[in-house]
């Protein structure tokens, strides 16, 4: 196999890994935007009281501040996962493109 193959071999399963790494993180944001979400609609049925954990310890807040707070983290985490499905998308292309390459080259020898 050529050298220039086994290169594109190398870069293609770099490429799949950064693909992998990067849905891992697209899976934790979804599940911290879940959270989220359950969190907004949870305190917008309660009555004015409500608490937030910081540390170990439980503290009163305003239903008004600790709302904002939420759907400030809400759209922080939706922008992110914006910004990893362009990754996505953009790996993904690079890596299917690089993979017929080295497909065509394994055929030819």
């Amino acid at each position: 196999m050529e050298k220039e193959t086994e290169n594109q071999i190398r870069e293609l399963q770099l490429l799949e890994q950064n693909l992998q790494n990067i849905l891992m993180q697209k899976q934790a944001f979804q599940m911290e935007l879940s959270e989220t979400e359950n969190a907004l609609e949870e305190l917008s049925k309660s009555n004015d009281e409500a608490f937030k954990i910081v540390g170990n310890i439980m503290l009163k807040y305003s239903k008004e501040n600790l709302l904002k707070d939420l759907k400030q983290k809400k759209d922080l985490i939706s922008l992110r996962l914006k910004s990893l499905d362009s990754q996505e998308k953009s790996l993904a292309e690079t890596s299917e493109n690089l993979r017929k390459k080295v497909l065509s080259k394994i055929k030819q020898d």
